[in-house]
């Protein structure tokens, strides 16, 4: 059973969850979810890892003391930090999907000593793609952030499932969605107004990432192929000279597909 607790950070207070045992294992999470959106995938690894699940600042428990459109990154890379600094002083193992992936290639390459591996699942590095993919997906992306501010965060949500390619279709039998809350539709409008653009003005820094004594392990979900998150994980993995692993399901596999995804990341993780 997890654990509730909370960190105080600069301008923000965190809200986070402990379980199982084992070596530290945190979960970056992606879009709008929240610490309880990979109940499912960290059930499973909790026999093996200590799992630490925590919500981005402005989502659901996560208070951030004055919200503003100025939020970046490196911010979120921080705060990671901090949590881990508060936690333990091993050298834990990251998963991040998405936008969580890229939080934890920027955590790799400003705190490598934290990281001892990091699974960056379809990171939306659109930057490294060939220039018609980038212009397409970066265009995709503010497009729905524009159908946001017009029609609200499900018209916002439904373009990011388009470039995302999620097929909510593709889940194991047991798997049931949760059925859409008024803190959900206040995350993803928070997300759109402020994570999203985040994303889009982020950059990588390769060069710390090739020199971080990390294991980085870029990786893609299985039905996603040809998706921009896909191919930016892909063409991470060309950069850095490695090779990305497949993950059962899509962009979304850690929700829909939890029970073959954690093997997966058991198996990519060890320990």
């Amino acid at each position: 059973m997890a654990k509730d607790n909370s960190l105080r950070v600069e301008g923000a207070t965190l809200f986070y969850q402990v379980r199982g045992s084992g070596p530290p294992l945190l979960i970056l999470q992606s879009g709008h979810g929240d610490a309880d959106a990979a109940n499912a995938l960290c059930d499973e690894l909790a026999d093996r890892y200590t799992v630490i699940t925590y919500e981005r600042r402005g989502m659901s428990r996560s208070k951030i003391d004055a919200p503003d459109e100025s939020l970046t990154l490196a911010t979120h890379s921080d705060d990671a930090h901090r949590l881990f600094t508060a936690l333990t002083n091993e050298r834990s193992f990251v998963f991040g999907s998405s936008i969580g992936a890229l939080i934890g290639l920027d955590l790799v390459a400003r705190h490598p000593d934290q990281v001892a591996v990091l699974v960056a699942h379809e990171p939306p590095a659109f930057e490294l793609l060939p220039e018609k993919e980038r212009n397409r997906a970066m265009r995709l992306q503010e497009e729905a952030e524009e159908a946001f501010r017009r029609e609200g965060a499900e018209a916002g949500f439904k373009k990011f499932v388009e470039l995302a390619a999620v097929d909510y279709n593709d889940r194991e039998p047991e798997v049931a969605l949760p059925p859409p809350t008024s803190q959900t539709s206040a995350n993803l409008s928070f997300f759109f107004a402020n994570d999203s653009p985040a994303v889009r003005r982020y950059r990588l820094d390769l060069a710390a990432l090739h020199k971080s004594s990390t294991r980085i392990v870029p990786a893609v979900g299985q039905s996603a192929a040809g998706s921009a998150p896909y191919e930016a994980a892909e063409a991470l993995a060309e950069k850095l000279g490695l090779k990305s692993a497949v993950f059962p399901g899509g962009h979304t596999g850690w929700l829909l597909r939890p029970k073959g995804f954690a093997a997966k990341l058991k198996q990519v993780l060890g320990g």
